[in-house]
């Protein structure tokens, strides 16, 4: 059973990735859910989820299936999309190709390609103990109007603080993640159009 604190990471955790899901489906076509569709890729970002001191969420992408001739061609486009992803700044735990079998009518199936990536955040990783210093001075010296949020069993500013960073901290990540997902999505595509 997790602790205190990691429910109340994974509460604010929870707020960071539904308003990115909410920015990223006004920005681009919204779908149904946690979903959003970009240049003819249907990408999903996930819920956050505790994995022993760890915070865990995984975005996907759907293979552009229609643009793939056989399942070797889209072997090596999730080969390509490693390649690209492996080398980036922030590296997920996992990439996986999952094939998800779709029944959305009860009588017709649709087979489907995805690319998912698992991202894992150590709890320290969600927060700095000088930033969370440096805004609770300017909040206690009047120099901030930052809001904070009323938290069931958090009485202190620097409590209330450390999660409003795991919010922001989350957000950032896995905006950072969703575009180098989709520009990766694009250079392989531009690569296998020639």
């Amino acid at each position: 059973m997790p602790s205190l604190k990691g429910i109340l990471f994974n509460q604010f955790a929870s707020e960071g990735l539904n308003l990115l899901v909410e920015e990223l489906q006004t920005s681009y076509k919204p779908k149904k859910g946690r979903r959003f569709h970009h240049n003819n890729i249907t990408y999903e970002i996930g819920r956050p989820a505790i994995k022993d001191k760890s915070m865990e969420f995984e975005i996907s992408s759907k293979i552009p299936q229609d643009e793939l001739a056989s399942k070797k061609e889209m072997g090596k486009y999730f080969e390509e999309i490693q390649k690209i992803i492996e080398m980036g700044d922030s590296k997920p735990a996992s990439i996986e190709m999952e094939n998800i079998l779709w029944d959305s009518k009860k009588d017709s199936e649709k087979e489907r390609e995805y690319v998912k990536l698992l991202y894992s955040y150590s709890f320290e990783d969600l927060y700095d103990n000088k930033e969370i210093e440096k805004r609770y001075q300017s909040i206690s010296q009047g120099g901030s109007k930052e809001k904070l949020p009323e938290v069931p069993g958090v009485y202190t500013v620097q409590g209330k603080l450390a999660l409003v960073m795991v919010r922001e901290t989350i957000h950032e990540l896995g905006m950072k993640n969703i575009q180098s997902f989709i520009e990766a999505n694009q250079k392989v595509r531009a690569k296998l159009k020639k």
